[in-house]
């Protein structure tokens, strides 16, 4: 895929990470889709004209490594699982080629905007250091209740509006990870729009002309499912199912 897509990155404008800081939305709204990876160089064909590519040392597709914390009974998952408002993930994040190293905690607050605070700290397999004293300073939650469950790594292209305040992630080669399997799911793009206020863009724009529906799971969320079955998962499985109808459909048709 990455051969097929490079050529169309080529073509978009680029805008380099210190540019991005006036589009860094850490305060902001969330919508995301899952779609078929045979779609995007087609899409993107179509978006270049209204958005620029983020270049990150001469590097078009960036990888990115998440290591997620959660209780001992994944708590924080199931709060995102009852779609509880004021909820949280929490994670170490490597950005692979700026070599780039953050603590991060994502808060999704009871007014649907998601808030995301982090400071830079080398990846760790518990929260400590710094990141205990950043965390214990501005949350409640006991760091010493919280363990890694999973790393999620992935590539990622970052668009970024020409004329508005908004940034389209699209998500693709996702991997799963554990200290016992890593599980590779092929065929699915995870693209999610963020924006400081909610517009209709180009790329939601895209979305309803082929009539891609709103809708998705986080990779927490979906690295949960897929490698802790036993965790319960109901109110997941509407997404879930057509998660698996992208990847399965586009797996027969290869």
């Amino acid at each position: 895929m990455n051969e097929t897509i490079l050529p169309i990155l080529q073509t978009f404008e680029g805008i380099s990470l210190s540019e991005m800081d006036s589009v860094a939305l850490m305060d902001r709204t969330d919508t995301k889709y899952a779609l078929r990876e045979e779609m995007l160089p087609s899409f993107l064909k179509v978006l270049n004209s209204s958005y620029r590519v983020l270049e990150v040392n001469g590097h078009r597709i960036s990888r990115y490594e998440s290591l997620y914390f959660d209780t001992a009974n994944f708590n924080l998952y199931h709060n995102h699982r009852s779609e509880r408002l004021n909820r949280f993930k929490i994670r170490y994040r490597t950005y692979v080629e700026s070599n780039l190293h953050f603590f991060e905690v994502k808060f999704k607050n009871n007014k649907g905007r998601t808030v995301k605070q982090r400071i830079p700290h080398d990846r760790d397999e518990k929260i400590d250091g710094e990141a205990k004293i950043f965390f214990q300073n501005n949350f409640t939650i006991n760091p010493e209740s919280l363990e890694n469950k999973l790393k999620v790594h992935f590539s990622r292209i970052t668009l970024v509006n020409k004329f508005a305040p908004e940034r389209v992630t699209i998500d693709l080669h996702l991997s799963f990870i554990n200290k016992v399997q890593d599980h590779l799911i092929k065929n699915l793009i995870i693209a999610e729009v963020k924006q400081g206020k909610p517009f209709v863009s180009p790329f939601v724009r895209l979305m309803k002309n082929y009539h891609v529906r709103v809708g998705g799971i986080s990779k927490y969320c979906f690295g949960v499912m897929t490698l802790y079955p036993e965790q319960p998962f109901n109110n997941f499985k509407p997404e879930l199912i057509q998660l698996k109808k992208i990847i399965y459909d586009a797996a027969a048709r290869a």
